[in-house]
C-alpha cells in the first residue's frame, strides 16, 4: 500500500492565536440583533462595532490603540432612528464609514483622526431610496465614492456617495430577500445570493444578469456567495439534512460545482472572508467558536483544508483587517476582530518562520488605498484596476483627507427625487384644512351671538 502523500503548502502550518487580555476591547455591549452581518468592521486606523443603544441605532468607533476597558461614557455614532444592521469602512479613505439601518436609510460618517471626543448624530450624507431595512453594504474596490446597498425590499442600489444620489437601481432581478452581495476584484460585476435559492452574477451598469444558478445548495437556509481567484465563485450553504457545505463554481459552467464539501451540522450561517494574495478563504460561523481556513488552487479538489482555530467562547460577529494593516515583521497573514457578548478580541493568523526578514512569498504587492477611477467615470462605463502597493515597509494607512460632498447637487437631488409631501397627501391636507376653517367660522359666529345676549 502506497503511503499517503501530504500536500505541500507554505500555509499548511498557519495557526491562529488570541491576543493577551490587555490588548482586547473590554466592556463593550455588542448588539443583540439576530441579523447575519459581521457587526464589526476594521481598517488600519479604527475598529467599529454595532452596540446596544436605546432610542435608535448606534455603533462605536475606537482607535486600534485604545485597548483595555472601554469607558461607559465613550461617545457613539448614533444618528439612525432604528437598529444598525451593517457597517463598512471605505477602502479609499480610512476616516469614512457607511452604516445601514432598519430605518431604511444609509448614512455616511466622517470619523476624526484620534477617534470620537463627542457623540456624532449628523452624518455627512444620508442616502434615502430603500423602502425596507438596509442590511448589506459594500464599497466598490476600485472606484472612488461608489457604494452598493441591498435591503429587505429585494432591491440593490449603487450610489454616487459624493453626490448623494442613487445612480443604478436593480429592482426587478430578485424576487425575495437578498442574503449577500459581493463585487469582483475590479468592480465590473457583482454576485448576489437570494432567498429564492438562486445566485446571480450581475453586470450592474447594464442592468443585466450575466448568469444565474438555481439551488447551489439544496437546503432552505441562507446561502453566501463571494468572488475568489480568477472570477470563480465560492458559496456556503446547507444541504437538505441541514449540514453546512462549501462549494466552488466556475461561472462559465454552472451546471455542476468544481467541488462541494460537507463540513458539519451546526446551524450558524458561514461568513466567508477571502484573501486574494494568499488564496486562503476563512469560514466563520456566527455562534461558532471556530474559524476554518482553506487554500483555493487550480488543482483538484480545488478547496484544500488547512486547519481550524478554536476557542471556548462563541463569536457574535467578526471584523477582517485589510492586508495593509497587518504586522508583516511577525509573518501575520490575517487578523480577525472577534465579538463576544461584552468584548472584542483580536485573533492573529501567523505563518511560522524563523527569519526576521521580509517574506516576499507571503506578501506580494496588495491592494492599496488609492482608487483608480472616479465615480462619474465608472458609472459612464470606465473600469479601474486595483492599484497595488508593497508591504515591505509595513503598515499603510490612507492620508487624512476631507470627504467632499457636492452639496448643491445634493440639495437638488433631495428636492426633486424625494418631495416632502406627495400630491395626493397635499390634496387631503388641503381638504381637511378647509373643513377646519368652516368649523372655526361657525364657532366664531356662535361666540358673537352669545356675547350679544349676555351684553343685553
Amino acid at each position: 500500500m502506497a503511503p499517503k502523500v501530504v500536500r505541500s503548502s507554505k500555509f499548511r502550518h498557519v495557526f491562529g492565536q488570541g491576543v493577551k487580555a490587555d490588548q482586547c476591547y473590554d466592556d463593550v455591549r455588542i448588539s443583540q440583533m439576530t441579523w447575519d452581518s459581521n457587526f464589526c468592521t476594521v481598517n488600519p486606523k479604527f475598529v467599529a462595532m454595532i452596540v446596544e443603544a436605546s432610542g435608535g441605532g448606534a455603533f462605536m468607533v475606537l482607535p486600534l490603540s485604545k485597548t483595555g476597558r472601554v469607558d461607559m461614557s465613550q461617545p457613539l455614532v448614533c444618528g439612525h432612528t432604528g437598529p444598525v444592521l451593517d457597517i463598512e469602512w471605505c477602502p479609499h479613505n480610512d476616516n469614512i464609514i457607511a452604516s445601514g439601518s432598519e430605518d431604511c436609510t444609509v448614512m455616511i460618517w466622517e470619523i476624526p483622526d484620534g477617534g470620537l471626543t463627542r457623540p456624532i448624530t449628523e452624518p455627512v450624507v444620508t442616502l434615502e431610496g430603500h423602502s425596507k431595512r438596509v442590511g448589506i453594504l459594500s464599497w466598490h474596490p476600485t472606484a472612488h465614492n461608489v457604494l452598493l446597498s441591498a435591503g429587505c425590499d429585494n432591491v440593490v442600489i449603487i450610489w454616487n456617495v459624493a453626490r448623494g444620489e442613487p445612480v443604478i437601481t436593480l429592482d426587478s432581478m430578485h424576487t425575495d430577500m437578498i442574503y449577500s452581495a459581493c463585487w469582483n476584484a475590479t468592480g465590473s460585476q457583482i454576485v448576489t445570493s437570494c432567498k429564492d435559492k438562486k445566485i446571480r452574477v450581475i453586470n450592474p451598469r447594464k442592468g443585466s444578469v450575466v448568469v444565474e444558478k438555481d439551488k447551489p445548495h439544496e437546503g432552505s437556509r441562507p446561502v453566501r456567495a463571494i468572488f475568489v481567484l480568477e472570477g470563480k465563485i465560492l458559496t456556503t450553504g446547507f444541504n437538505r439534512m441541514s449540514e453546512r457545505q462549501v462549494a466552488l463554481w466556475d461561472p462559465k459552467h454552472l451546471e455542476e460545482p468544481l467541488t462541494l464539501q460537507e463540513l458539519d451540522t451546526s446551524s450558524g450561517v458561514l461568513l466567508p472572508f477571502f484573501d486574494p494574495d494568499t488564496g486562503i478563504v476563512y469560514l466563520c460561523g456566527k455562534g461558532d467558536s471556530s474559524i476554518r481556513y482553506f487554500e483555493i488552487t487550480d488543482e483538484q479538489p480545488y478547496i484544500h483544508y488547512l486547519s481550524m482555530y478554536t476557542s471556548k467562547e462563541s463569536q457574535r460577529g467578526l471584523g477582517y483587517m485589510p492586508k495593509r494593516g497587518l504586522e508583516v515583521n511577525k509573518c501575520e497573514i490575517a487578523r480577525f476582530y472577534k465579538l463576544h457578548e461584552r468584548k472584542c478580541e483580536p485573533i492573529v493568523m501567523t505563518v511560522p518562520r524563523k527569519s526576521d526578514l521580509f517574506q516576499e512569498d507571503l506578501y506580494p504587492d496588495t491592494a492599496g488605498p488609492e482608487p483608480s477611477v472616479e465615480a462619474d467615470d465608472w458609472f459612464a462605463g470606465r473600469d479601474g484596476e486595483l492599484i497595488l502597493i508593497s508591504l515591505r515597509d509595513g503598515f499603510a494607512a490612507t492620508k487624512t483627507r476631507e470627504f467632499k460632498v457636492n452639496k448643491t447637487l445634493l440639495a437638488k437631488t433631495t428636492a426633486t427625487a424625494r418631495p416632502s409631501i406627495e400630491a395626493s397627501e397635499l390634496q387631503s391636507l388641503t381638504d381637511e384644512l378647509k373643513k377646519l376653517k368652516t368649523v372655526v367660522e361657525e364657532q366664531n359666529k356662535r361666540i358673537c351671538e352669545l356675547e350679544g345676549k349676555v351684553g343685553k
